[in-house]
């Protein structure tokens, strides 16, 4: 009898370890954002062990530092080491590779014993640091990891489908600041994207400070949209973002928007005017007024004087100056003007001969402007007489101002009454062949708080991430909701305050307590 007991114990305890084995063969595999290019999952884990290494090659000392920043967050107690082939951790930068996996790509092989990870250079070592952080417990984003932490062995050869792949915030309407900007950048970087554009400039408010012209925002900083926020950004401030940026292969881009959606700096400098300001039209508000409003489209400089180009020159010069990144970008939207043409051609000349390279609106390429000029296609309308660069954002699949689902309040529906959706965002296809990437902007007429920024932003920045580093053979919208589903909870101790689509089953209720829908067993 006693036998008979043992074996049927034998029996059972098998079947449970064969249970155990199973359901871990079977462990969801990690849910990457943007999906990779090519990734091959295989059985078995490499664990992190109570202490490990990294190891890294000459010019891989930044990432290493990434890494050894994520780890700290967990159990182990890591060192970095100069050299090459250790067990733990292994990055290697080698130039050679961007031959197959371009500038910005990675491979990534996950054994046993070693995670090994290469690049061509340090922002795809960056990018193959990020895959890694979303294979870690979310937990990981905002505290200590006690648990023992496993990742999935495998290999993953990746790299980005464009080299644009942006966002834009505008922080003229209603003005943000250096805290929340770094935010911002902090989960773009998450997701691979490497372009942040500061619409600088409005009707509302002027958000840089130009030493040569301190009338911009001694006086036209003081304005917003109704209950936004006003202000500018110092020279030093804007340094400090670029630098933060620049560690996280992030560039910014300032827009300086003009001729027109100018009116602060018509208000600060009222001779940028013309005589009885005929230049604005219609009257919606007159030097020393600031504006408070909406309308777009009413303001421009005073064309027809020459020495607005002294103005356009300094401005301009200075930005350039303070700029580490390759790009100015003019605006030059939503104008009527005999002479814009004429006002285009110049100011594209003023920042080549800065040696920076312009970007506009996409009503700019009306004009016979340089063939380097990057244009930003926004409604498709344009009848451009030049062939030019070319990025998306275009409004009915990536202004993020529109309202996530039909009907949300303080949204700005003009593009499309019934808002933007996520899918929406996912499922837009490139055209044009001289097409160099994706960004999606987020304007601030109705956007006045950090959290209302974040419910426009994302989760459908995470949507356009994809777009602008996966190929389309690679995408599937079903699929990315279930992987988007599974990035809930580290959003959320990301303190992300997105907006929690619908179709979507996150994976965490940011709404619930410990205590929440819970009745203890009594008369109650």
């Amino acid at each position: 009898m006693k036998s008979l007991k043992l074996s049927v114990s034998l029996v059972f305890l098998v079947l449970f370890q064969w249970g155990l084995s199973a359901q871990e063969s079977q462990t969801e595999k990690p849910a990457i954002i943007p999906q990779p290019a090519e990734i091959e999952w295989k059985e078995g884990f490499f664990t992190l062990q109570e202490r490990t290494v990294v190891c890294f090659n000459s010019g891989a000392e930044a990432s290493a530092a990434w890494l050894q920043r994520l780890l700290k967050n967990t159990y182990t107690q890591s060192y970095t080491m100069k050299g090459e082939n250790c067990n733990g951790f292994s990055l290697n930068l080698d130039p050679n590779l961007e031959e197959t996996l371009g500038k910005e790509g990675y491979n990534l092989n996950i054994s046993s014993s070693v995670v090994s990870l290469e690049a061509a250079s340090e922002a795809g070592l960056f990018y193959g640091i990020q895959t890694i952080r979303q294979m870690f417990p979310a937990e990981i984003e905002n505290k200590k990891v006690s648990e023992e932490i496993k990742l999935p062995q495998g290999s993953i050869s990746d790299s980005p489908k464009y080299e644009w792949r942006g966002s834009m915030l505008d922080i003229a309407r209603s003005f943000f600041g250096p805290d929340y900007i770094k935010k911002h950048l902090d989960r773009m970087a998450f997701y691979k994207l490497n372009r942040l554009h500061l619409h600088l400039t409005d009707d509302q408010g002027w958000r840089i400070e130009i030493k040569q012209k301190p009338k911009l925002t001694e006086l036209g900083s003081k304005g917003a949209v109704k209950g936004g926020r006003s202000g500018y950004l110092t020279q030093e401030e804007y340094k400090e973002i670029q630098e933060y940026a620049a560690a996280r292969n992030i560039v910014i881009v300032p827009e300086i928007d003009m001729p027109g959606h100018i009116y602060s700096a018509l208000m600060a400098y009222p001779e940028l005017n013309c005589d009885e300001f005929a230049n604005i039209e219609p009257r919606l508000a007159t030097p020393p007024q600031l504006f408070h409003e909406y309308t777009v489209g009413w303001s421009k400089l005073c064309l027809d004087k020459p020495e607005i180009y002294d103005f356009v020159a300094t401005v301009l010069s200075e930005m350039a100056e303070i700029t580490t990144g390759d790009y100015l970008h003019i605006g030059g939207d939503e104008i009527e003007d005999e002479r814009y043409k004429e006002f285009v051609i110049k100011a594209d000349s003023i920042v080549r001969g800065l040696g920076k390279t312009t970007i506009g609106w996409e009503e700019v390429t009306q004009a016979q402007v340089d063939s380097t000029l990057i244009s930003q296609r926004w409604n498709g309308k344009t009848n451009s007489v030049v062939n030019t660069p070319i990025i998306e954002s275009i409004c009915s699949s990536f202004y993020y101002d529109h309202a996530n689902v039909p009907g949300q309040e303080m949204t700005n529906n003009w593009c499309k009454e019934d808002g933007v959706s996520l899918k929406d965002a996912y499922t837009f296809k490139v055209k044009n062949p001289n097409t160099i990437g994706v960004e999606a902007p987020v304007w601030t007429e109705m956007v006045l708080s950090n959290e209302a920024a974040d419910d426009r932003f994302w989760p459908r920045t995470i949507a356009m991430a994809e777009v602008g580093w996966s190929e389309e053979e690679n995408k599937d919208y079903k699929n990315f909701i279930k992987r988007l589903s599974e990035h809930g909870l580290r959003l959320d101790l990301m303190d992300v305050h997105y907006f929690r689509t619908p179709e979507v089953e996150w994976n965490s209720d940011r709404n619930k307590g410990v205590f929440s829908e819970f009745m203890p067993k009594s008369k109650f």
